[in-house]
């Protein structure tokens, strides 16, 4: 069954706790959290601060989505703050394989995204180091964006290079993804989904998440 991510960028920000416990009460697998700095993307949003007032809130995993350049400034920031996941973009550091043993070295999972338009041989080399693959399937930078189409070919193939060298892999998709989409999106090969607007914009957060759980 996939997993599922719920991104609170589309929650409704002045009352986060409550949106937090909506979640967890869906049965939400884990908490996405999209770290935006105005550089790498063009849209600002939070950082260690905000993740640190909410860890004591819920126990359900947090995963921290760096869209932010150079992050490895900050890892040991956001790993004290409480990110059990830290997913990084291939494009926004020099040296990638570093910043992947840097965030390994406190303990935490490590992931690596790629934007719609950045090959998956981009990674080839650095595979073996991490947890998780994360497919942008829009644009970084806004929600409530359309998902690209394209996107599920390349998950397809992101999927059957992890199975052919028996990799343990996660394989995430981010962006577009609605309950109408969802199925066929997840058949392409995924592990985890992140949503966000399909969620929050619902009229009943809870069993809108769990509506994405059952699929």
């Amino acid at each position: 069954m996939v997993k599922i991510s719920p991104s609170i960028l589309s929650a409704d920000l002045a009352n986060l706790k409550e949106e937090v416990l909506k979640l967890e009460k869906g049965g939400a697998d884990y908490i996405h959290l999209d770290v935006m700095d105005g550089i790498f993307v063009p849209n600002i949003t939070f950082g260690a601060p905000l993740i640190k007032k909410l860890r004591p809130i819920t126990q359900i995993p947090f995963d921290v989505h760096l869209m932010i350049d150079r992050p490895e400034r900050y890892i040991k920031d956001f790993v004290e703050a409480g990110a059990d996941l830290i997913t990084i973009h291939a494009e926004s550091t020099l040296h990638l394989h570093r910043t992947i043993e840097e965030v390994k070295s406190y303990g935490v999972r490590v992931g690596v995204a790629l934007n719609p338009a950045t090959p998956l041989g981009n990674i080839e080399y650095v595979l073996d180091y991490i947890d998780l693959v994360l497919i942008m399937t829009v644009n970084p930078g806004f929600g409530g964006q359309k998902f690209i189409t394209s996107m599920k070919d390349k998950i397809k193939r992101m999927r059957k290079i992890i199975d052919e060298r028996n990799l343990n892999i996660l394989i995430q998709a981010d962006g577009g993804i609605k309950l109408d989409n969802a199925k066929e999106i997840i058949d392409c090969g995924l592990d985890i989904i992140v949503v966000g607007s399909d969620i929050f914009k619902s009229n009943d957060v809870v069993e809108r998440t769990k509506m994405f759980k059952n699929l």
